[in-house]
């Protein structure tokens, strides 16, 4: 589950991670007035306005604004919040602003030079362990850094037997060039940051820029984060947290049915049972001339009602020219599955679009039966190479 910078930047806070401090408005006189609080409580004069979505790149394509008074801040909020905000990372309509972080100013001027970087810590999936991943190149994109200069690269992974210890810590600040207090800031930085991710049940923390102030102070600019949505049991707060507005609608009414849903570009919707079953199915539309508009997986207990949500969800996609049905009646009977199309079929009413539908496994002849019985047009078979041919026939 992807969260708001903002909420990010509340988990670090709550573990002692310096944040760059600010407050959310969702309106320009919110953010004025949020300017003027943090103004008191920080003395910053200057402000950063910054669209909240979830997608990379903002300020390229505007999204982030430097103020440096409260009229300033006014001007920013009213031309972020309410646009599409297009991003590398964002489709070509982009995603809709409804609220800005109004953020402190921490580039200010002292003793000491600023300096940027960048830390993240996810999962290495290849060793099943947490890993750090860090550069002294921060505030661009880390892809970019990758490939030009993969030399500034550096990776800590961690044994999840020992954690992470005193001496990797002092590693990632050595090799980020830092001394002094600098280099001890960094130390707790990285320690915290790291028990925010453990403790949190996170996938990801990434955080670009990472700031050496001019005072020394470690301080994270910015926090991408992704939270583990299999251990949302384990903290009932993150669900809080989740923003519909920042997600497919359809995607959204999936999962309140329990449906595992992905909205794709194509043109023929897709219902199956299992996964890999579904992987397996948006290729042979493909072999077949054909795009998948979904991944949809109704899982093991593909019962009546399932299969009903699942129709009334892929017919709300004004793409769909055809829908096919791949179910291998395992612990699942078909017959069962069968009557379910039937019943929804029925229930929904006019449905415009070709059905194709191929069962497969306990009771699927009967299955077969049902169908062909029910007087609907629905194409039935128990053989997927027959059902891919006529997906072809039907939208190719």
């Amino acid at each position: 589950m992807n969260i708001h910078e903002y909420q990010g930047k509340n988990i670090l806070s709550n573990y002692g991670v310096t944040v760059q401090r600010g407050y959310v408005a969702e309106s320009p006189d919110s953010a004025c007035s949020m300017a003027e609080k943090l103004s008191n409580e920080t003395g910053t004069n200057f402000f950063v306005v910054k669209a909240q979505v979830h997608a990379g790149g903002r300020g390229k394509g505007g999204g982030i604004k430097l103020a440096k008074s409260i009229d300033e801040v006014r001007i920013h909020a009213e031309n972020i919040i309410g646009m599409n905000l297009v991003t590398p990372q964002t489709s070509k309509e982009g995603k809709k602003v409804n609220q800005v972080l109004i953020a402190e100013d921490v580039y200010y001027p002292g003793p000491k030079e600023i300096s940027e970087m960048y830390v993240s810590v996810l999962l290495n999936r290849k060793t099943g362990r947490n890993i750090i991943v860090y550069s002294s190149e921060g505030g661009v994109d880390i892809e970019e850094v990758a490939e030009n200069t993969p030399n500034k690269i550096f990776k800590e992974e961690v044994d999840p037997r020992i954690g992470l210890t005193n001496k990797q810590c002092e590693n990632i600040a050595n090799n980020l060039g830092l001394e002094g207090d600098a280099n001890i800031n960094m130390c707790e930085f990285i320690d915290s940051l790291y028990t925010a991710y453990n403790e949190s049940d996170a996938s990801l923390f990434e955080i670009n820029p990472v700031i050496k102030a001019s005072d020394d102070k470690i301080i994270a600019v910015d926090a991408k984060v992704t939270l583990d949505e299999n251990a949302a049991f384990r903290h009932p707060d993150h669900q809080e947290m989740r923003d519909f507005r920042e997600e497919n609608s359809l995607e959204v009414e999936a999962s309140q049915s329990n449906l595992s849903y992905v909205k794709l570009d194509g043109n023929v919707g897709c219902i199956v049972n299992g996964a890999g079953l579904a992987m397996a199915t948006m290729d042979i539309i493909k072999l077949a001339g054909g795009n998948p508009a979904n991944f949809l997986d109704v899982g093991g207990t593909a019962d009546a009602s399932r299969v009903e949500k699942a129709f009334r969800i892929i017919l709300k996609d004004k793409n769909i020219k055809a829908i096919l049905v791949n179910i291998f009646g395992g612990i699942v009977r078909c017959d069962r599955v069968a009557q379910g199309i039937v019943d929804a079929y029925e229930n929904i009413g006019q449905i415009d679009v070709p059905i194709i539908v191929r069962l497969q496994g306990t009771n699927a002849e009967k299955a077969k039966k049902i169908i062909e019985e029910s007087g609907l047009k629905v194409h039935s078979t128990t053989i997927l190479k027959e059902a891919a041919q006529k997906v072809k026939e039907l939208v190719v």
